[in-house]
Parts: C-alpha cells; sequence; structure tokens
C-alpha cells in the first residue's frame, strides 16, 4: 500500500501516523543542525545513495538502537527526511524535492562536501 501524503504528514494507516513539518515549515537553520551530527549525516548518504526508501534496520551505525531512533527523529522533525510506515518497517527517504525548492543547491552542496571528506579521510 502506498503511503497517503498530506500535507504535513504520512502515513499508511491511522495508527501509525509521523508528524512532518510541512515545505513551509522547514528552516534552513534546522536542516543544517540536523546534517551537522557525523551519525545523521551518515544517514542521509546513504538514503541519498539509494534509489527506493530504506527501512531504519538497514542501517549499520556505532550507536544504541535508542540512538538511531533519536537521530531519525531529528532529520523527520527538521524536514530532511519523510518517514512512514509499510507493514511493520518504518521507511525513510530524504525529501530531496522540499528541500531543493526551498535551499536550491544546499543539499548536493553539503553531500557532496560531505563524500569528498569521505574520499580524503579514506571512510567510503
Amino acid at each position: 500500500m502506498a503511503p497517503v501524503r498530506s500535507g504535513a504528514t504520512v502515513t499508511t494507516n491511522a495508527a501509525r501516523v509521523l508528524a512532518h513539518p510541512s515545505r513551509d515549515e522547514i528552516r534552513v537553520e534546522g536542516v543544517l543542525h540536523a546534517l551537522s551530527d557525523p551519525i545523521r549525516l551518515r544517514i542521509v548518504r546513504q538514503l541519498a545513495a539509494g534509489a527506493d526508501e530504506q527501512a531504519c534496520s538497514r542501517f549499520d551505525l556505532p550507536v544504541s538502537k535508542s540512538t538511531t531512533t533519536h537521530h531519525f527523529k531529528v532529520l523527520r522533525e527538521n524536514g530532511v527526511i519523510a518517514q512512514f510506515y509499510r507493514g511493520t518497517a518504518k521507511l525513510s527517504s530524504v525529501r530531496t524535492d522540499d528541500l531543493d525548492a526551498l535551499f536550491p543547491g544546499l543539499l548536493d552542496s553539503v553531500l557532496g562536501g560531505a563524500d569528498l571528506q569521505a574520499e580524503r579521510l579514506r571512510q567510503v
């Protein structure tokens, strides 16, 4: 079942609703804050590199499950990613269209810089 997108909420059923800011509520300082953490930047890099939504369980992060959940929440609440449930899996994707419309070139610049840094530090 495809998610129903309605304003600031993305959901697949009434029982599992995740709050998302609408495009007009996304602020550059919130986006920059969300992307300033190395773990959150790693999450966004992995999401941006994938063609489809990705389940949280696909991320191998060096932090606890509760900390991982916190990082995804910060990204969602600042408008960087969208999340919805498909069955028992919580899927995530980057809100590329919204971010590019609001802050042209910002996401590409940050991800490009992160890629260059990873190459420089051999952390691909």
